[in-house]
């Protein structure tokens, strides 16, 4: 075995070392691994993606950012490096420097439906709503057994106040997923915002029934109490 072949498999060692403590969550441990290799070849983009994904999960989103930049400028056809970059930047609570990434691991991956959400997550965080709701239909077309597409799209026009194109979304859900039952209390909260009581009172029981348990739960059976306690408005008296 010749230097160079001992050389290559040191770096080797450290690598599989460090990606073997990193599954194991050491993260600590597996930066030093990480460091050894890239001291002994500095162009490694796996070591960089590596230690990108270690600070991520020690919450160090800047020097997250730092090393998985640095992998793909290495490697420029990681789906993973640019994808882990567009959630660092969420972290971060840099939204709009997350889009940029998110297109870029879509256009290396474009049947990965995950990335397609996280850009739809990433303009609605920019307040750019309709760009959002666009992607979300987009995904809903392309993946219809794509459940988180449609909770997504329903929240967002909940949010801009469309109850009730948000109640058909959730009824999507509900007849791809009866068990669904998050689905049950939006469609409940959605007629109560719309005013139509007994039918927010229908969705209400559903939920409860579906998961009795949820942290939803007190708020659902206190509204529910609320429901009952509203008087009906007072008919107008007829001058006939």
């Amino acid at each position: 075995m010749n230097k160079k072949t001992n050389y290559m498999s040191l770096i080797n060692d450290f690598c599989k070392k460090a990606d073997e403590l990193r599954e194991k969550n050491y993260y600590k441990e597996a930066i030093s691994d990480y460091l050894n290799a890239l001291m002994l070849k500095r162009d490694n983009a796996d070591s960089y993606y590596g230690l990108g994904i270690c600070y991520k999960h020690l919450e160090n989103y800047s020097k997250a950012i730092y090393y998985l930049e640095k992998s793909t400028e290495i490697n420029k056809y990681n789906y993973n490096a640019y994808f882990e970059l567009g959630v660092c930047n969420l972290l971060k609570g840099i939204p709009c420097g997350a889009i940029k990434n998110f297109i870029k691991a879509i256009q290396l991956n474009p049947d990965n439906p995950e990335a397609i959400l996280q850009l739809g997550i990433s303009h609605e965080l920019c307040e750019e709503y309709d760009m959002a709701l666009m992607i979300y239909q987009k995904l809903i077309e392309n993946s219809p057994e794509y459940i988180k597409a449609y909770e997504h799209k329903s929240s967002l026009l909940m949010k801009m106040g469309k109850y009730k194109e948000a109640s058909l979304i959730l009824n999507q859900i509900i007849k791809m997923n009866p068990q669904y039952y998050k689905a049950y209390a939006g469609i409940g909260i959605c007629f109560d915002k719309l005013g139509r009581k007994t039918d927010a009172q229908r969705y209400y029981r559903k939920f409860l029934l579906q998961n009795p348990d949820s942290s939803q739960t007190n708020f659902v059976k206190t509204r529910m109490q609320k429901l009952k306690e509203l008087k009906p408005l007072s008919k107008s008296l007829s001058l006939v």
